[in-house]
């Protein structure tokens, strides 16, 4: 079955950098637009930022050029690269995925209309 594996998470302090990897096997990578979310303690799962196979990007409105999403897809893998980092950053970071032909609106784009496949995510703790 479709697995995404995420890594390279962990404990950063405030101001530090981080750089997320979410490998994907068992699909056909460039048929899908994908998505980092993140769900803070007693929060609500909330998008981070996607991608499309052919590089168009879309990020949330309250990042404001702090993380940047790319894509690999001869490696079948999307990063997400996490700068100037707070303590309110800290989370757990899922990556998932979409097919590209069901992305329409932008709530397709957010997730909110759901996505196919997700990862089990990986820990981000900033500490201040």
């Amino acid at each position: 079955q479709v697995q995404l594996v995420e890594s390279g998470g962990g404990l950063v302090q405030a101001g530090g950098s981080l750089r997320l990897a979410c490998a994907a096997s068992r699909l056909t990578f460039s048929n899908y637009y994908m998505g980092w979310f993140r769900q803070a303690p007693g929060e609500e799962r909330e998008f981070v930022a996607g991608i499309r196979w052919m590089g168009v990007t879309r990020y949330a409105d309250s990042e404001k050029g702090q993380f940047t999403i790319s894509r690999d897809n001869a490696k079948n893998t999307v990063y997400l690269q996490m700068n100037s980092l707070k303590p309110e950053d800290t989370a757990v970071y899922y990556c998932a995925a979409k097919r590209e032909s069901t992305i329409r609106t932008m709530a397709d784009y957010n997730g909110y209309n759901g996505m196919d496949y997700w990862g089990k995510g990986t820990l981000v703790t900033v500490s201040s």
